[in-house]
C-alpha cells in the first residue's frame, strides 16, 4: 500500500480488511471486529478445510481505512456517504482498531487515514467476506 509512492503498509500472506466505519459505531463493534477478525477461521488446514485463523498462519492484517464502504447507492446515481462516521471521529476510531487486532496477536499493518493510496492486493484463494458489526446481533 502506497501514499505518494512510498510504501506505508505490506503483508505477505495474511487479510486484507478494507474498514467502513458508520455513525454510531462503538468500542463494542470495534472490540467485537478485532476478535472476529483475528480468528475467523478461513485458511486451509492439512484436510483443506477452512479451519485455521490469521493467527493459526502467523499471518498478518493490511488494514485499510475505506469510508466508501458506508456509501449507499440504492436510491438515485450517486452514493450518499452520510451514513459514514465523520474524519475527526473516524480517525482514531480507526487507530483503535489497528490497536485492538495487534492486541490480539495479529501483527497490523495499516494505511494512512484519509489520504490517496494506492492499494495492491494478490488474491490468493476465493475468500472474500463482508463483517457489519449491525448484523452481529442476529
Amino acid at each position: 500500500m502506497e501514499v505518494d509512492t512510498r510504501v506505508v503498509g505490506s503483508i505477505e500472506a495474511g487479510l486484507m480488511v478494507l474498514a467502513g466505519l458508520v455513525e454510531g459505531d462503538a468500542e463494542a463493534d470495534l472490540t467485537w471486529a478485532a476478535e472476529k477478525l483475528a480468528n475467523l477461521r478461513i485458511f486451509e488446514d492439512e484436510q483443506g478445510k477452512m479451519n485455521r485463523s490469521v493467527l493459526d498462519t502467523r499471518g498478518g492484517i493490511l488494514l485499510v481505512p475505506n469510508f466508501t464502504l458506508a456509501g449507499e447507492a440504492v436510491k438515485g446515481r450517486r452514493p450518499s456517504f452520510d451514513r459514514a462516521m465523520k474524519p475527526e471521529v473516524a480517525g482514531p476510531m480507526f487507530a483503535r482498531l489497528a490497536e485492538l487486532l495487534r492486541a490480539a496477536g495479529a501483527p497490523t499493518q495499516t494505511g494512512v487515514f484519509r489520504a490517496h493510496m494506492v492499494v495492491t492486493l494478490v488474491n490468493d484463494g476465493p475468500v472474500t467476506i463482508l463483517l457489519d458489526t449491525a448484523e452481529r446481533a442476529r
